[in-house]
């Protein structure tokens, strides 16, 4: 299903929106709400939210909003939902390290028609309509190409520490591929772009609104999307592995099957 042009330059614009929000207070001081011992959010957090939120209400009062921060606003049951997380990378963000991005994805009846990621520090917007996949800085758009060819696999230590690291000591691993972390969905939107050849995560992608613009991103832009067990995205809760292409998941999904399940 190919979006309606007025809702992609909606979600592109809303994630810029907080992409200003971010720019604008980065380096400051900042006041945390920890949610657990390892987790919180920020003020700013919660400012990027607000202008996703406004800017998607101008245009689009009716449709329901999912924000990472305030949650569902309208119906459960909504036709039309914004997944929203204004900044996904908080901890980067709150070290004055810049590696982070706002994701806006629009879903309608249970699909995610459009999404877009924007990064605050260079500028760049990754969006879909549905089709394309597309990089979008200072008013060029070029199409996104995915590749393995940097071999190198991104993957989040914060979704279950310990299987992120029986990876990392796995000699097949290093046999082909090297790893880092950036500690940001920004890294899924770096698959689609060739910057890396992979991204995993362990722990429930379903219905998320870190992944939900970047997993659209990635699919527009040819990627392979699925489960740490190669079963298709969002009809599991077993994590989830983003290639670049087909001989990258080939690659990776026996390492992956090969460690055992992450913890629930």
């Amino acid at each position: 299903m190919r979006a309606d042009q007025t809702d992609v330059r909606l979600a592109i614009s809303a994630a810029q929106a907080g992409a200003d929000v971010i720019r604008a207070r980065y380096g400051a001081p900042v006041v945390k709400s920890f949610k657990s011992e390892r987790d919180f959010a920020t003020e700013v957090d919660l400012e990027a939210e607000r202008a996703v939120q406004d800017t998607i209400a101008q245009v689009r009062p009716d449709d329901a909003f999912e924000g990472e921060e305030v949650g569902l606003v309208g119906a459960a049951t909504a036709r039309r939902t914004w997944l929203v997380d204004p900044l996904c990378g908080t901890l980067n963000f709150a070290a004055a390290t810049p590696l982070v991005a706002v994701n806006v994805a629009l879903r309608v009846e249970q699909q995610v028609v459009a999404g877009a990621m924007a990064d605050p520090f260079s500028g760049e917007t990754f969006w879909t309509d549905g089709e394309r996949a597309v990089r979008s800085r200072a008013g060029e758009d070029e199409a996104l190409l995915p590749s393995g060819d940097t071999r190198l696999v991104d993957m989040d230590m914060d979704g279950d520490p310990v299987w992120a690291a029986s990876l990392v000591a796995e000699p097949a691993f290093h046999t082909w591929f090297g790893s880092r972390v950036i500690s940001s969905s920004l890294a899924v939107a770096w698959v689609a772009a060739g910057r890396r050849a992979a991204y995993v995560h362990a722990g429930d992608a379903r219905g998320s609104v870190h992944f939900a613009a970047g997993i659209a991103v990635c699919l527009a832009a040819g990627c392979v999307v699925t489960d740490l067990r190669g079963a298709e995205v969002g009809t599991t809760g077993d994590g989830l592995l983003v290639a670049a292409d087909a001989e990258t998941h080939a690659r990776l999904l026996p390492i992956l099957s090969g460690l055992g399940a992450p913890t629930p």
